[in-house]
């Protein structure tokens, strides 16, 4: 049985086409598990193979991550020993060119290829190998691994694993299908260890993580009849706790959490005049992505984000107003059909 029959064959080719090239495998910025994951874990998958390999993120490898990248070639923009030119890129995760950022995208303006699992992913890249159905970008990598027979070390399959781990929510998520447990299962007896990625996942959180949390949790605020929950962290939030922008991640949860709330929503107020939000569904049939666009930005239908340089000041209230729309429009379809997906 085949996993991705027609990925798998696509990146049977796109790997022949590599031979003798160097290579850097690029990821988003601000990474989270599914990013820093597939980075790993195709780096080594082409080092075995006998590609000279490095990965490449404008941001650090954040502090919970760590235990996937031993050993493993990590480099910032200002780092790069060689022209860009001298490398060919390869994009993970990222639903647009620009989501690596302004510098990398100028950097490595036409990638090789574009893995990914965003339903708002664009095709920005010579080969686009995307699927819009998986939980996660570590579980696309896997399967076609798998389908291709192509060598999966133990450090490979633990960086797969924590992938689909924090993709799917520990798989709790709607994205979280049968063949996630095949894969994560074939994980484990490569050498993933779920104890280890549970561990270091969710049991080394920092005090200042837990300040930036109760800091949150005290913006809580109910919109939309109840169906949407806003948290708000305030500009200074990260030097008065101690954190910084990694610190965020999970914390837009909580808000989705709450009995009633279809929809969480964290924004991060910046001293640039800025904002960052991140938006969470129970179900998929919010299209969370669609409400993103309308900010420039994506994602998936559960789960999206976006950034704005310009506009934190009435940003709450013009997403509170598109979120209210959105939420008509699926009580309607609700009324009309109760079951549908």
């Amino acid at each position: 049985m085949k996993f991705y029959p027609e990925l798998s064959a696509a990146f049977a080719k796109l790997l022949a086409s590599l031979a003798g090239r160097r290579l850097a495998v690029v990821g988003h910025a601000r990474p989270d598990g599914d990013c820093i994951g597939s980075q790993v874990a195709l780096a080594r998958v082409l080092a075995a193979c006998g590609l000279d390999v490095i990965c490449v993120n404008g941001d650090p490898v954040p502090r919970r991550l760590t235990f996937l990248v031993p050993g493993m070639q990590f480099l910032r923009p200002e780092d790069l020993p060689i022209t860009p030119s001298d490398r060919d890129a390869l994009f993970v995760d990222c639903a647009d060119h620009l989501r690596v950022g302004e510098r990398l995208k100028a950097l490595y303006p036409r990638p090789v290829a574009n893995i990914d699992h965003h339903l708002s992913n664009i095709g920005y890249a010579e080969t686009n190998l995307v699927d819009s159905g998986s939980a996660a970008t570590c579980e696309i990598l896997a399967g076609m691994f798998l389908d291709n027979n192509l060598p999966i070390d133990a450090q490979a399959a633990q960086a797969l694993y924590t992938g689909i781990l924090t993709d799917t929510g520990q798989f709790r998520f709607n994205s979280t299908s049968r063949r996630c447990f095949v894969l994560a299962g074939e994980l484990v007896a490569r050498g993933a260890k779920p104890t280890e990625a549970g561990y270091q996942l969710y049991e080394r959180e920092s005090l200042g993580k837990l300040r930036l949390l109760q800091r949150f949790l005290s913006t809580l605020r109910m919109e939309c009849g109840g169906k949407v929950c806003i948290g708000t962290l305030p500009e200074g939030s990260f030097a008065a706790t101690g954190t910084s922008a990694e610190d965020t991640e999970g914390l837009v949860d909580y808000a989705r959490s709450i009995d009633g709330v279809a929809i969480g929503v964290l924004i991060e107020e910046r001293g640039d005049g800025g904002v960052k939000a991140s938006l969470r569904a129970k179900d998929p049939f919010y299209r969370l992505d669609q409400i993103a666009a309308q900010f420039n930005g994506g994602g998936h239908a559960c789960a999206a984000g976006l950034n704005l340089k310009t506009g934190a000041a009435d940003f709450p209230a013009r997403l509170v107003a598109a979120l209210e729309k959105q939420i008509a429009v699926v009580d309607a379809q609700q009324r009309k059909s109760p079951t549908i997906t």
